[in-house]
């Protein structure tokens, strides 16, 4: 038997979630699945991360690139008002999205699969973490909207960037509204007979 952890493989393009990976230990190479978000639907917004996450798991573990590896697939988009918020389409909508968001609270709803390409089970689930938003001003949402940064996230902020000012607080898992939480990540690797501390790199 082979002392090397067996292959990991992200099914996201997300800087973010391979950083949270590597920073727990884990190497995964990354296999962009290409699914498109808006043919996906679902009823709620927990349901809908979570039936993101399973298609971008299963798209890249079908493929002949990911033999023998564990993929992981992951989506997150912010509960507000029982709406489900991805990344906003332009500037506009960003700054709309944040004048609505400022001094209240959203859920961000991150959905897991993971996907086993040696037996062909996988597990999945959803991670919650409620977020409170801070009272930035017009000037301020203006500033960041000009940054670029909202445009390429979930929900239009994030804890590890120019956002992070902005956000009082959240209860929860920290990770997770970066996007990825890896106690869940845990949980699900052990129902498919995986311990994550076997894919820690030596």
């Amino acid at each position: 038997m082979s002392d090397q952890p067996r292959r990991l493989v992200l099914a996201s393009q997300s800087p973010a979630r391979l950083g949270l990976l590597r920073q727990a230990g884990l190497a995964p190479e990354v296999i962009v699945s290409g699914v498109d978000e808006d043919k996906v639907s679902a009823p709620t917004p927990a349901e809908l991360a979570l039936a993101l996450a399973e298609a971008k798991a299963s798209v890249v573990a079908a493929r002949p690139d990911a033999k023998g590896a564990l993929v992981i697939g992951c989506d997150s988009v912010l509960e507000l008002d029982g709406r489900a918020l991805g990344k906003p389409a332009d500037a506009e909508e960003a700054t709309a999205r944040w004048k609505d968001m400022r001094g209240r609270a959203g859920v961000l709803q991150t959905g897991h699969c993971v996907h086993d390409t040696v037996s062909g089970r996988y597990a999945s689930a959803t991670a919650s973490t409620v977020v409170r938003f801070g009272d930035p001003s017009d000037e301020e949402i203006a500033a960041y909207v000009a940054s670029g940064e909202p445009l390429h996230v979930a929900g239009a902020f994030t804890l590890d960037g120019r956002s992070a000012p902005f956000v009082e607080g959240i209860e929860g898992d920290h990770g997770n509204v970066i996007g990825l939480s890896l106690p869940l990540l845990r949980r699900l690797l052990a129902e498919l007979g995986v311990g994550i501390t076997e894919l820690w790199q030596k």
